[in-house]
């Protein structure tokens, strides 16, 4: 399926031109224990609905950007170098 990502430098582009890196999520403390950082690393939340998470704009400008998409339409919503935290 294909559909439009507007990268905060480059504009809209077709998401072929990006890579996917993951939810944004809040990263452990350094001492945390094994399953905390198991966590971290290896669990996704993987919700139908909206999503927050990082790109990458590897056909364009070669940079990491957020972006917060409805992952059952694909509509993006909004993208930023970095998304105001949630709840905060």
């Amino acid at each position: 399926m294909s559909f439009l990502i507007a990268c905060p430098l480059c504009g809209p582009r077709d998401v072929a031109e990006f890579r996917y890196g993951g939810e944004i999520q809040s990263r452990p403390a350094p001492d945390s224990d094994v399953a905390t950082w198991s966590g971290y690393l290896y669990a996704r939340r993987n919700v139908a609905g909206d999503e927050r998470a990082w790109w990458f704009h590897r056909a364009g400008c070669r940079r990491w950007f957020q972006a917060e998409r409805d992952t059952r339409t694909n509509e993006v919503h909004r993208v930023a170098w970095r998304l105001p935290a949630e709840g905060r």
